[in-house]
């Protein structure tokens, strides 16, 4: 029987150093420590397009950047109310990313889902990134416990409570995992080859479908997301 080999746990700086970042495997499990600022196509639009004044200074202040939108509220006297944080799919925000990177320092981009290994070696590799992905559904509440405190809340008036900059100082924020190295690597695109080549077996002796719809195929392989 093989054995499987337990993700290494990391805690890393959200303003890490190149070496620490050069560390980080395909599958390493990070919990992170420091200022992370949310900021999504409204920031992006904003600071890139609009070029408006980036209200932080990065990268000194935090190189990560959370693709999310936080279950949260300003009260009316000015504090802030944040519970869960919730990731969001960050290949809507691809095209902005390289421009983002190279302006903000950006090193470490977080969110759902990730992107392929083309957008990892085009964008993230160049700018010496890798992207951290949530584990799975639900977790939200889970991620909001690492929220230390709400530094601020740049452009709320201007983007709305979900598309502002949200700046939040974290204290063992996670878990999240590497799905991408410096090499341009993706953790999803490897991890479902070897379940592709499977598949097969998996449906060995299955009898094909009698009715279908328009577009339906019995070629296993496309059911999985490349």
């Amino acid at each position: 029987m093989g054995t499987s080999r337990k993700p290494r746990e990391i805690r890393l700086s959200t303003t890490p150093t190149a070496e620490a970042i050069a560390e980080l495997r395909l599958g390493d499990i990070v919990y992170l420590d420091g200022l992370i600022y949310t900021a999504r196509e409204g920031v992006y639009m904003r600071a890139l397009e609009d070029q408006a004044n980036i209200p932080m200074d990065l990268p000194s202040q935090s190189a990560a950047n959370f693709h999310c939108s936080p279950a949260a509220n300003i009260r009316a006297d000015g504090s802030f109310d944040l519970g869960a944080v919730t990731a969001t799919a960050s290949f809507r925000f691809a095209k902005w990313l390289p421009e983002w990177m190279a302006k903000t320092g950006a090193r470490l981009i977080i969110g759902k889902g990730g992107m392929s290994s083309k957008d990892y070696r085009d964008y993230f590799v160049p700018n010496g990134a890798v992207y951290l992905s949530t584990v799975g559904y639900g977790t939200g509440a889970l991620l909001g416990r690492g929220v230390e405190n709400v530094e601020a809340v740049h452009w709320h008036e201007e983007l709305g409570i979900a598309q502002a900059m949200w700046v939040i100082r974290a204290n063992r924020m996670g878990p999240f995992i590497v799905a991408s190295d410096l090499a341009g690597n993706c953790l999803f695109e490897r991890e479902n080859a070897k379940i592709a080549a499977n598949l097969e077996k998996v449906y060995e002796g299955t009898r094909p479908a009698v009715l279908k719809r328009l577009g339906e195929t019995d070629d296993r392989s496309d059911e999985m997301i490349g």
